[in-house]
């Protein structure tokens, strides 16, 4: 059977058993996405729960754990070099700057974390 023909199946079956389809696309392969009775989304093709950001970085819904991830190592490295910045500064000024955003990365990645042990719980 043909990946099309099974994903075709898979969303029948899943319509049959209560699901509904949104008028949301999945971030990761742009199929479908289907609202469980347990207010989740559902991306048949993948076979994963997704996961919708909402502007500020508060979930909407479920989410992506390779974009969560790379988000993580992004932010991770960022932290560094911010790091390094502040070890080689002595301007007051400069300090105050690189602080502000060494706050808000580490916010950001504490933000990432915990959206990924959500997901994690959920799977």
């Amino acid at each position: 059977m043909s990946g099309r023909l099974k994903d075709i199946q898979s969303m029948a079956k899943m319509l049959k058993q209560g699901a509904t389809l949104t008028e949301l696309s999945c971030p990761v392969c742009v199929s479908p996405l289907f609202g469980l009775k347990n207010k989740q989304l559902w991306c048949v093709k993948c076979e994963k729960r997704v996961v919708l950001m909402k502007a500020g970085g508060q979930s909407r819904q479920n989410s992506n754990p390779m974009l969560l991830s790379n988000l993580e190592s992004t932010l991770l490295k960022k932290i560094e070099e911010i790091n390094m910045k502040m070890s080689e500064a002595s301007d007051p000024d400069q300090l105050h700057k690189l602080g502000v955003t060494l706050s808000g990365l580490l916010e950001n990645l504490e933000k990432t974390r915990a959206q990924r042990k959500m997901g994690n719980m959920g799977s």
